[in-house]
């Protein structure tokens, strides 16, 4: 009789801790078959494009993503923007926040990170190194904290990322608890130059980053977008240049992710 018992509880705690996570379909209803394949597979669902191209949005619409998830991306008035979706697939709760929480803060393993360049025609680092900075306005670097034993409801900190394109980049990356999930954003705080010549002004490159465990997983919903003038627009392929850096983010983060597991 005891051991009846104990399994019937088992099975209610159960059912009870699985129904609190939402489901991937719960965010995304009725999502196309062939992008959701993509969203489960290694690399994630990703797309990019010129945003007067038409470009569907499938964080906004009819997801039940919190709105401000893209439209903190739109209201920097991107010219560009990319969109990924990935499900780091697990038993639902065996990551948590605080676990997602601690590999955002291990700024120092952006750097390095590989991308395919066409033009060198060959895997190269998006960021020779990455570090964290005191302030905006003190750059010094400051290690990266030892693994936090409790979740802040905020956090900004502030990162400086040699770019393969534009030399020393300068984010303040934003952490905040919102609906199910942590929200990260990465917002560049100086304008970022090539050859001296300012190609993303201040404030015009965002990334955001939405993490949240869900039955399947984990969900990172990201998407990016910038403001860069025409002058420059017209010499580089700006698509590739947005969609890479959302995907080498996204990448370190999934990586920090899988590591807690």
């Amino acid at each position: 009789m005891n051991k009846v018992i104990f399994f019937v509880l088992f099975i209610v705690f159960s059912v009870s801790a699985f129904s609190q996570f939402r489901s991937f379909n719960d965010i995304f209803p009725d999502t196309d078959q062939e992008i959701r394949a993509s969203v489960f597979s290694e690399s994630g669902y990703v797309k990019s494009s010129r945003r007067t191209s038409g470009f569907i949005i499938l964080g906004s619409g009819s997801s039940r993503l919190d709105p401000s998830i893209v439209t903190n991306v739109l209201n920097s008035n991107p010219g560009y923007f990319a969109e990924s979706i990935m499900v780091l697939p697990g038993n639902p709760g065996s990551i948590s926040l605080l676990d997602i929480y601690n590999a955002l803060g291990n700024i120092s393993a952006l750097g390095g990170r590989l991308y395919n360049s066409h033009s060198k025609g060959r895997p190269v680092p998006l960021f020779e190194n990455a570090t964290r900075i005191v302030s905006e306005r003190n750059t010094n670097t400051v290690r990266d904290p030892a693994p936090a034993s409790s979740l802040p409801q905020s956090e900004t900190v502030f990162i400086r990322l040699n770019d393969n394109n534009f030399g020393n980049t300068f984010y303040r990356g934003e952490m905040s608890l919102i609906q199910n999930g942590l929200r990260y954003t990465m917002t560049n705080f100086r304008s970022m130059s090539y050859l001296f010549v300012p190609v993303i002004r201040e404030g015009k490159f965002v990334a955001q980053l939405y993490f949240e465990p869900i039955q399947e997983g984990v969900l990172i919903y990201s998407a990016a977008g910038a403001d860069i003038s025409d002058f420059f627009a017209s010499r580089i392929h700006v698509d590739s240049a947005i969609s890479k850096r959302l995907a080498v983010i996204t990448g370190w983060s999934a990586d920090g992710i899988r590591q807690n597991r």
